[in-house]
């Protein structure tokens, strides 16, 4: 196996089997649905116009290209979809780095030189994001090529293999055709996925929200500044925004609509399913620097003559946040808070265990508690959850500890 980079290639001269010079290559082309990595075809430009030189074809490559076949045989190129112009398509884009946790540009594309039989098997093997690649495009015309391979050579490899970076394609057409997966990126942690969409320009971001599995965006996008979440959901659909409100904590869902315009949060609004949508709108209804501006209405309630083992049924079918498990609340007649039980307890306790004999005191405050008041009881009492009741002591929704740090962080 030899390496050859993109920008050697770029440029050479072609020669068929005669000898004969037919042009120069002017781009490569890799068909992804065909093969992920294999190059299709190589554009030749040719005074009779631009020609497909099929890989099968290139007999060695580097400064000078050599086919085995003859050069008046090669079809002309005509352009389709569903093909990567690695000169187009590659050269100074911005891509995730998944391994990196960072957008990092692409300097110069590396491919992999493979003799079979009497011809190449060209294969694209990483992207250069390093100061090498920089240095052998901007230096390829000023210096010699002997000079060039000894300067590189004293520079540190940057590279990303191929299978570890995804391409940020910001038409959607072709991000359809191209099939380039963001499945690296959707197993990073939310926050390190916000950290990297803050750094993407306006169309980039849309389209990672377009692309990753909702819950995933969902939870990328509560990390995000309040501005950027705002930005980010008006470059969206209506329908897919919908799908992506839907599945982040109610009170950080209210959060954002209530910072949208009347007009784009009541079409998200329409697009959602009947119980998420009458959830969001109550908690819309308050100040969002309130203890019900702040709250989660997806909490475990269960009544206060249960067992452990109901408790646990009940964290088994629980889809809300995992901040909201720390604690399990019990209600009484007409849905008063009664007590509530530490999830260590339950963890710790006979399934058969009464929750009131296990409950502690507990903390709660009123919907129209100022965010500040909120804070300070969490600080106080070292709260993981507070909980929010109405004038009748029912339970409103919680407020948990992320909330609080978010609420801060904010400020």
């Amino acid at each position: 196996m030899s390496i050859v980079a993109l920008s050697e290639l770029l440029g050479a001269s072609v020669r068929d089997a005669s000898g004969t010079v037919r042009g120069r290559v002017r781009e490569v082309a890799v068909a992804p649905e065909d093969h992920p990595t294999r190059v299709a075809y190589l554009i030749v430009r040719t005074p009779d116009g631009e020609r497909m030189l099929p890989a099968g074809d290139v007999k060695s490559c580097g400064a000078t290209v050599r086919a085995e076949t003859d050069g008046r045989h090669w079809e002309p190129y005509t352009p389709s979809d569903g093909v990567l112009l690695l000169k187009r398509d590659l050269l100074d884009q911005q891509i995730i780095d998944v391994h990196g946790r960072k957008v990092v540009r692409v300097n110069d594309v590396e491919l992999d030189s493979t003799p079979i039989n009497s011809h190449l098997l060209l294969n694209v093997l990483s992207v250069d994001v390093g100061a090498r690649g920089a240095i052998r495009r901007l230096a390829k015309s000023l210096v010699p090529a002997f000079t060039l391979r000894a300067l590189l050579e004293k520079i540190p490899p940057r590279v990303i293999p191929w299978h570890f970076m995804d391409l940020l394609e910001t038409d959607p057409a072709r991000r359809v055709k191209l099939k380039i997966a963001y499945e690296g990126l959707s197993k990073l942690h939310p926050a390190d996925i916000a950290n990297i969409v803050e750094d993407l320009p306006a169309a980039e971001r849309e389209s990672v929200f377009e692309t990753i599995d909702e819950e995933v965006a969902a939870e990328a996008l509560e990390e995000l500044d309040p501005k950027v979440q705002v930005s980010i959901v008006e470059s969206l659909d209506s329908d897919r925004a919908a799908d992506i409100v839907e599945e982040m904590d109610p009170d950080a869902a209210a959060d954002l609509l209530g910072d949208l315009d009347k007009d784009r949060s009541g079409q998200i609004l329409r697009e959602m399913e009947p119980d998420e949508r009458r959830e969001i709108t109550q908690l819309l209804e308050f100040g969002e620097h309130t203890a019900a501006g702040r709250m989660t209405t997806e909490f475990i309630a269960v009544p206060e003559t249960a067992v452990v083992d109901d408790a646990i049924d009940a964290l088994k079918t629980f889809e809300g946040s995992r901040e909201a498990l720390a604690t399990i609340y019990l209600t009484g007649a007409g849905h008063k808070l009664t007590g509530v039980v530490p999830l260590v307890k339950i963890a710790i306790s006979s399934p058969a265990a009464q929750l009131s004999d296990l409950s502690e005191p507990y903390v709660a405050c009123a919907p129209d508690t100022p965010q500040d008041e909120v804070a300070a009881l969490f600080d106080k009492y070292n709260l993981l959850t507070l909980a929010v009741v109405d004038e009748h002591g029912r339970l409103s929704g919680i407020i948990t500890a992320d909330d609080v740090i978010t609420m801060l962080r904010h400020r």
